[in-house]
């Protein structure tokens, strides 16, 4: 017996005569929070207005703690929904802007007023109260947002791109406080991002789309240790990434010479899985970035551009200087072709 919580099944979404997610197989466990995560246009968020029921399938199944709700409308399928743009009211206070959902219920004013305190405490926002939301910081309105959602019990929450909007601070901030708050209440999260720091840091697991279907489905680990296509390489910062001949690296610029010959037909390599300033062959540097605890090298070579970081403590080769680097098959990536 399958333990999802949520399934979808042959699920296929289309806009008019454009199908953007054709026979989608998804398996959602209960608590688990799981990110959807691609580049624009790949289905993610097409998927998670599916699953609230903002677009209605053209084919399979959605089914929501073993209920088939791919029919019921979105008010009754017992799903939260976090957006972008934080959807506050204005006028409100954070209080009322969380009770909101709760007076639509005409529950009695006693549990309005318990389920919103706990709401706004377990975010963080007891005090907060009678602010309203432009006496607030973006940080602190999506902590509202979050709690709004909270209070109605859902069985599923979904988070659309909720961290987009804020600085660099406090979208740290709010993936620690995301984390805290689905681990407390045991919530079923489905978090849709196109930024793969936010998926590794806040996922159970990850579900990389690409062009309406899974590309590849695992552990944060798993995708950034062990990525199975090229394309997911890529997205998860393979930045080097070759077609292998015999022993050789090829590009359309040229070749370069292994120490052995590899199992897979393409390789690839992280910027710091790149050896820098030893090694057998010879490049120049394009472009050097100072990055903190490492520099960020761009090096001209027979393959063309080469990404990798060497660390601060190596002394700096300066623009246009010959520069030696290796790519051990030891620190390669094998993909399929």
């Amino acid at each position: 017996m399958s333990d999802a919580f949520v399934q979808l099944s042959d699920l296929t979404l289309s806009y008019g005569k454009s199908v953007a997610v054709p026979n989608l197989d998804l398996s959602i466990r209960e608590g688990e929070l799981i990110a959807l995560l691609g580049p624009s246009g790949c289905g993610k968020t097409t998927t998670m207005r599916a699953i609230a029921g903002l677009l209605s399938p053209t084919g399979g199944t959605i089914t929501i703690d073993g209920r088939d709700v791919t029919r019921v409308p979105a008010n009754k399928r017992g799903i939260g929904l976090v957006f972008q743009s934080y959807a506050l009211f204005p006028h409100l206070t954070a209080f009322e802007n969380v009770a909101f959902g709760l007076r639509l219920q005409k529950l009695p004013e006693a549990e309005i007023k318990q389920r919103t305190e706990e709401g706004l405490a377990t975010v963080g926002l007891t005090g907060f109260e009678k602010r309203k939301p432009a006496e607030m910081s973006g940080g602190q309105q999506q902590r509202v947002a979050l709690a709004r959602s909270l209070v109605m019990r859902p069985k599923v929450l979904l988070l659309d791109e909720p961290l987009s909007n804020l600085d660099a601070r406090l979208r740290l901030e709010m993936r620690t406080e995301l984390q805290r708050v689905q681990k407390e209440t045991g919530i079923t999260m489905v978090f849709v991002t196109h930024d793969q720091a936010e998926a590794l840091a806040l996922a159970d697991r990850i579900v990389l789309m690409k062009d309406g279907k899974i590309e590849q489905l695992g552990t944060p680990a798993d995708l950034y240790a062990r990525p199975e296509t090229a394309f997911a390489a890529e997205f998860m910062g393979f930045e080097n990434i070759f077609k292998v001949e015999g022993e050789e690296i090829v590009t359309t610029s040229g070749r370069l010479p292994l120490e052995a010959r590899p199992e897979s037909p393409i390789l690839a390599w992280r910027p710091d899985a790149v050896t820098v300033g030893s090694g057998p062959h010879e490049g120049r540097v394009a472009a050097c970035s100072f990055a903190g605890a490492h520099r960020e090298y761009v090096i001209d070579s027979a393959l063309g551009p080469i990404k990798a970081d060497a660390a601060i403590t190596l002394p700096e080769v300066p623009l246009g200087e010959a520069i030696r680097f290796d790519l051990p098959l030891a620190t390669a990536r094998g993909l399929a072709a």
